[in-house]
């Protein structure tokens, strides 16, 4: 297939998949929205390949071994991993991202728990932040306050996305919710789980959840304006559908075991027109000292690793994946799939 074969197959994938960044996607220019519909139906079907199977160890290895052929130039013969792949070579993608986001599935794949808020953060740095980093890469944008606040949005999307799927994830056994703050509510986790039921504390614990995520899509609002002008619709969009997703969990008064938040397609079109006139190429956005905050510690090494230039050599580069605990994870992924392999055989014999 061609390369626009490729692109037309992922645009499919995301108007599918994703919803809402498909509609902010409308807004990037061509030479941003190309790379990114393929970076996103890449981490959307990647994401689908661990989720919608039994044996998620397995998943994840083979989606490290998918993300090694891409960046080898040598891809699987799909058209989301060609497109990939190209994206890579033509924007010099740093590794270390795409491995933070497989990282994060890893995790799910080990049934991790989080104790705390900042281990909930490290989770979402991983599955969310490292895509609004690449997609900061793809902008052309290396700065590193940029990417901060691009990893703080990252971060507050996945946090409202936990706090609106909380019975969703519930019913399959998973919990994302900081478990001190569910033991000071009075919540039991593994009570919840074996009989999630919305209740006043558990609502305590999701307003706490979405009141971290709005601080953070306010530090991420001062980024906008240091991205290129014909970015910023899309991504203020993006802030927008995201947050209204929260608004509605309010509204459903924090009950997200009986209702699932969404924004209707009218709703995410009025917040593309506000996003719009709010950042329209034509206008100045005033910069804030905001810009200037620290990067959340839990998103720091997806800082480092975006704003300087990608590790061409194999060697260096093995060496950082290996300092960031990457190596590890996958390590102990295979050593579970070898133990699994190995019962089953006793099994059957």
């Amino acid at each position: 297939m061609s390369p626009l074969d490729d692109l037309d197959a992922c645009r499919v994938a995301i108007r599918h998949g994703s919803k809402s960044f498909h509609a902010a996607s409308l807004l990037l220019p061509a030479k941003v929205r190309d790379p990114a519909l393929a970076l996103y139906a890449f981490c959307r079907l990647a994401d689908d390949a661990v989720d919608l199977v039994d044996e998620k160890s397995a998943a994840v290895l083979r989606l490290r071994a998918r993300l090694d052929a891409a960046y080898a130039g040598t891809p699987v013969d799909t058209a989301a991993d060609r497109a990939f792949a190209r994206m890579v070579a033509d924007h010099d993608m740093p590794r270390a991202l795409p491995d933070a986001l497989l990282e994060g599935f890893a995790w799910d794949a080990m049934d991790r728990r989080y104790d705390t808020i900042e281990d909930v953060r490290a989770y979402s740095a991983r599955v969310a932040s490292a895509v609004g980093a690449m997609m900061t890469v793809l902008m052309g944008v290396r700065d590193a306050n940029a990417l901060a606040r691009a990893c703080d949005l990252g971060v507050a999307m996945q946090l409202t996305n936990i706090a609106r799927d909380v019975g969703e994830d519930a019913r399959e056994g998973r919990l994302y919710l900081p478990m001190h703050w569910m033991r000071e509510a009075g919540l039991d986790p593994d009570s919840f789980l074996a009989d999630p039921r919305p209740s006043r504390p558990l609502a305590q614990v999701i307003h706490r959840l979405l009141a971290e995520a709005q601080r953070l899509y306010y530090r991420a609002e001062a980024g906008v304006a240091a991205l290129p002008r014909g970015c910023r619709p899309a991504i203020f969009a993006a802030r927008l559908i995201y947050a209204a997703i929260g608004a509605e969990v309010r509204r459903n008064e924090y009950d997200s075991i009986n209702h699932r938040a969404h924004t209707s397609t009218a709703r995410k079109l009025r917040l593309v027109g506000r996003a719009y006139a709010a950042t329209g190429v034509t206008l100045l956005m005033p910069r804030s000292a905001v810009l200037h905050a620290p990067a959340l510690p839990e998103t720091a090494f997806l800082v480092n690793a975006a704003r300087r230039e990608p590790v061409r050599n194999p060697a260096l580069a093995e060496m950082e994946r290996k300092l960031t605990g990457v190596v590890d994870i996958f390590a102990e992924l295979e050593a579970r799939e070898r133990a699994l392999r190995g019962s089953g055989r006793q099994t059957a014999s």
